[in-house]
């Protein structure tokens, strides 16, 4: 005797959730209709971080020497009667991470919405990660 496909002793798959990370075409489609646009960025910019080599700013704790690849969200010259200082925030989709250049006025590419990687020793100030003159490589757009 032969079975169909929906009769009894069809084979049976099992069923598991898929997530719209993990998931196909369509898990991908129905997250980008339904998430905030913020969130979606995040998203990309974590995931950009990770395939460039660079570790997640939530991972990175003060003291250790860390790569970090994100978009800068904010650039400002903060001039103290001592020495100027170039101060960047920097968001790589978990968290964000103070870019400060002591006697720096301006840096050539240092802009907001710019993609740069930074190397440097994480440190903690007021409760904000904080990169003090870092390595960095402006990143070209794609």
């Amino acid at each position: 005797m032969t079975y169909g496909p929906f009769e009894s002793g069809a084979l049976e798959q099992e069923q598991t959730p898929m997530s719209a990370k993990d998931g196909g075409y369509f898990s991908r489609l129905v997250r980008k209709l339904t998430s905030d646009v913020e969130e979606l960025d995040a998203d990309d910019l974590s995931e950009k971080s990770e395939a460039g080599g660079a570790r997640r700013a939530c991972d990175c704790r003060s003291g250790e020497e860390v790569t970090v690849l994100g978009r800068l969200r904010s650039v400002e010259l903060c001039p103290t009667k001592e020495a100027a200082t170039l101060r960047a925030e920097l968001f790589d989709g978990t968290e964000g991470v103070t870019l400060v250049w002591l006697g720096r006025r301006r840096i050539p590419g240092i802009e907001p919405g710019r993609t740069i990687k930074v190397r440097g020793r994480m440190a903690e100030r007021d409760g904000q990660k904080v990169l003090y003159n870092p390595f960095y490589e402006l990143q070209t757009t794609s």
